[in-house]
């Protein structure tokens, strides 16, 4: 049984999906579950499956 916080989102979503900031695409980081913008330099997390695209949730990356 695979946890909840590690579930993948759709791919059809991802396709979709662009950065709250910038609009510019996002690059799916299976190992941190993360959506990567690296235009702005954040990270956006993907709880349930569930992209979080909320500035405020994001982490800054690692430089």
């Amino acid at each position: 049984m695979s946890s909840d916080s590690t579930k993948k989102p759709d791919p059809r979503l991802l396709e979709m999906l662009v950065c709250p900031l910038t609009r510019a695409p996002l690059t799916y980081d299976a190992v941190r579950n993360e959506l990567i913008s690296t235009k702005a330099g954040l990270a956006f997390p993907i709880r349930d499956g569930i992209p979080i695209m909320l500035v405020d949730e994001a982490r800054p990356l690692d430089p």
